[in-house]
């Protein structure tokens, strides 16, 4: 997939600044304004993907011209069962609509083929990925009991 021009794919192994990660996942989940960067918030973003199974290669991000990361994708691959999940993706809403979250999943998923998944998982039925191939292969619901006091 072409991106426009001056726009280029990187993963966290390549170029790992939590800041500008948290930043593309505050803007791209619709977060106002610009995001709090303590010590303790970006912390918390390494451990999001700094987990055991976790691989930086798997992570992408779509840099700007600027260097800000506008657009992420975070996958994870399962070689025990050869798939992989798609979470999270977002892109800031200053760059939507140029193909740059969808470039990031598919360069994701391009990389877990290549390690040996033969499908790929998201829990969404977001229009977004239903645009680019994914099916709806089921839904649930989710029920709540909230107890007395």
């Amino acid at each position: 997939m072409t991106l426009p021009e001056g726009f280029k794919l990187t993963s966290l192994a390549e170029n790992c600044d939590w800041a500008k990660v948290h930043r593309a996942l505050w803007r791209g989940f619709n977060h106002e304004g610009e995001p709090s960067m303590t010590e303790a918030e970006l912390e918390d973003r390494r451990r999001m993907f700094d987990t055991p199974k976790a691989c930086r290669d798997l992570k992408i991000a779509v840099e700007a011209p600027n260097g800000e990361f506008v657009a992420f994708c975070g996958m994870f691959y399962e070689p025990a069962n050869r798939y992989a999940y798609v979470e999270p993706v977002a892109t800031d809403p200053d760059y939507r609509r140029l193909g740059l979250g969808k470039a990031a999943v598919l360069e994701g998923m391009r990389r877990c083929a290549e390690l040996g998944a033969t499908v790929a998982y998201v829990g969404s039925n977001e229009p977004f990925y239903l645009s680019f191939g994914f099916e709806v292969i089921y839904t649930s619901e989710c029920w709540v009991k909230t107890f007395a006091e």
